[in-house]
Parts: structure tokens; sequence; C-alpha cells
């Protein structure tokens, strides 16, 4: 995922995890990455709310 998404709302990031998600379908499982990494500027509370996202979105992915 580009890491700059993580200076958007907790809403639209949840929704750019899913969109993410969505386009690459169920399978065994999948590693799910920043590009480059968080930058110091980011508001911990989004990275918080990219893991929570992630976390809860991706099971539904799994075969």
């Amino acid at each position: 995922m580009d890491p700059t998404v993580l200076y958007a709302k907790p809403e639209a990031i949840r929704t750019e995890v899913g969109r993410i998600l969505a386009s690459y379908g169920k399978g065994s499982g999948h590693v799910f990455n920043l590009g480059h990494g968080i930058t110091p500027e980011v508001d911990p509370e989004h990275a918080g709310a990219f893991l929570r996202a992630v976390h809860e979105l991706s099971a539904q992915y799994h075969a």
C-alpha cells in the first residue's frame, strides 16, 4: 500500500485496505506491507488503524 494513505482519516485507511484485499481475492495468506514504510510524521493512531484494518478485514480472504 502507498504509505501516504496513512495521512488520511482512519475510515479512508480502512477503505483502502479493503480495496487492496478485495483486488487480490481469496488465498492461503498474504503479506500486506507499506511500500516504503511509515514516515516519522504519521500519526500513530493512523498506523494503528492500518494494522487493525488488515487484521480485521483479511480473515475473510484466507482460504
